[in-house]
């Protein structure tokens, strides 16, 4: 505790605390509406299941309009990532490092997620566990990290992305927005197979760059927030109240169409109003911020932000395996009123499970941020860079180690259930994923001497 209390005092001025309540707010809502939304269930035969409650509680679909935050984190994101780029480039740090610094923060703590299910599930079945239980429980635990292989690819691209918007602001984002709507057409109109796939970038790329043009001050004017807000809550209604799309912005089982998997443009108009309206609340937040209290429990929440999302699904498992197997939590059907009555112990239960759990992996994350923030070699900003053979061959390798392990992360996150390999894992998307994090972390070990 003493250490966030001098880590909220030494706060520097011009520090924009808004964009780290932002990312606890975030947070907090992606963990309640998962908390919320997936039900798993526990019977007499010793298996494990869970699935989305939303396709049976369809009356809820509106209600994902106000917990479908990830807009939310990748508008943080790109604000985060556009200050440290020039913060690092300001010092002289090459790309590599920088990549180095941003990608070891991410992997480091899912790393240890990630090792821990693949150790636990055998060790599972050793003690009597059936195989289809570890898989489901492997798969229940890897939901979060399909964000992960979205935000670290944005951070790859930054430093090309970076220095674009520089050159040509808004342009970049409203290519990436008609991008969006091309592809959503060929396949909604034209009958295009797969085309939208390429929305799992490009919707998450438009987001990232507004938080570079917010960390630039072209929000700042309140009619263009206003603007965001009511156009994009218009153009929202619109597409899925007569329009084409669904109203859930949330995944549905069962259901053909999604806003979320992959991406669609109804998506993008459910951004545009959060970016618009969290920046229409910026003032009012920062009076509120600047209270030392306010500020000392967005700085606690932040330490631990990363642990929080990484193990919430985890929480989950746990409590699950605990409380369900001797009837201490029950299992009423969906949609009844004794499951809706029963998701508040629930969610008190599984607080107190992720608790301990960021209790005992929290220390991970904080170091992976000095492990992260190493020295790197340094050039003549980036002139040196450019001249530099060796500066080159670095970045080019530090992106093919951060590729390595998004397409690892992309395989863990797209096998499901299915239980490929001994630890519920793919194995070669398990062997891939350690090939690249442990080449950025043994990097960053050695640039450091």
């Amino acid at each position: 505790m003493r250490g966030l209390r001098e880590a909220a005092e030494r706060t520097p001025p011009q520090r924009e605390r808004y964009v780290d309540l932002l990312r606890a707010v975030a947070i907090t809502m992606v963990v309640l509406g998962h908390w919320l939304v997936v039900n798993v269930t526990y019977d007499g035969a010793g298996d494990l299941d869970g699935y989305s409650a939303l396709g049976e509680l369809t009356w809820s679909h509106p209600v994902t309009w106000v917990f479908q935050v990830m807009p939310l984190f990748f508008l943080v994101g790109g604000y985060a990532n556009g200050a440290s780029w020039d913060s690092h480039r300001r010092r002289g740090v090459d790309t590599a490092g920088w990549l180095l610094t941003r990608g070891n923060r991410l992997l480091i703590p899912t790393t240890v997620l990630i090792v821990l299910a693949a150790v636990a599930a055998p060790v599972a079945r050793l003690a009597g566990a059936a195989e289809d239980v570890t898989e489901t429980a492997v798969w229940l635990v890897a939901i979060p990290l399909w964000f992960l292989t979205a935000y670290l690819t944005v951070v790859v691209l930054t430093p090309i992305l970076h220095p674009l918007h520089r050159r040509a602001g808004w342009t970049v984002v409203a290519v990436l927005v008609c991008a969006v709507a091309v592809t959503d057409a060929a396949e909604l109109w034209l009958g295009v197979p797969h085309v939208t796939l390429v929305n799992y970038l490009l919707v998450w790329l438009a987001v990232h760059q507004v938080g570079f043009a917010w960390r630039d001050g072209m929000l700042d004017d309140r009619r263009v927030a206003a603007g965001l807000a009511g156009g994009g809550l218009v153009a929202l209604v619109l597409l899925t109240v007569p329009g084409p799309y669904p109203i859930s912005m949330v995944t549905v089982p069962g259901e053909e169409a999604q806003n979320t998997a992959p991406p669609t443009l109804a998506l993008l108009a459910l951004a545009a109003c959060w970016i618009g309206g969290a920046i229409l609340l910026r003032n009012r937040a920062a009076r509120w911020l600047a209270g030392f209290r306010p500020w000392l429990v967005v700085v606690a929440v932040n330490s631990v932000v990363l642990t929080v999302f990484l193990w919430h699904m985890a929480a989950v498992v746990i409590a699950a395996v605990v409380l369900y197997p001797p009837g201490l939590m029950p299992q009423p059907p969906v949609d009844s009123t004794d499951w809706l009555l029963w998701r508040v112990p629930w969610l008190v239960c599984l607080s107190v499970v992720l608790a301990v759990l960021v209790l005992v992996f929290g220390g991970v994350e904080r170091r992976a941020r000095r492990v992260g923030a190493l020295p790197a070699r340094t050039g003549d900003g980036d002139t040196g860079e450019r001249a530099s053979g060796s500066g080159v061959v670095s970045t080019v390798a530090t992106c093919l180690a951060l590729a390595a392990a998004i397409a690892g992360l992309l395989g863990i996150t797209t096998a499901g259930a299915t239980g490929e390999g001994p630890v519920g894992i793919p194995g070669w998307a398990l062997a891939l994923y350690l090939v690249g994090a442990g080449r950025l972390w043994i990097v960053a070990l050695v640039r450091s001497r």
